[in-house]
């Protein structure tokens, strides 16, 4: 049994005041994922990028904030 086997056996074993609660865990867990990897894009992002944003004119354009 693969493991998406057993959550299905585990869901329909839960007690119902308790599916809300794991609605929301695994809606939670979903979001820490997308979030993860939004933080790894752009970080991986920001050496590429520094090429333009690390250079004089880019410092002079900015200043004035």
């Amino acid at each position: 049994m693969n493991a998406k086997q057993q959550i299905i056996k585990e869901i329909d074993n839960l007690p119902d005041p308790l599916l809300n609660e794991l609605l929301d865990f695994l809606q939670f867990l979903k979001y820490k994922h997308l979030t993860q990897e939004k933080i790894e894009t752009a970080l991986l992002s920001e050496s590429s990028l520094a090429k333009d944003w690390l250079n004089p004119e880019e410092d002079e354009a900015w200043k004035h904030l």
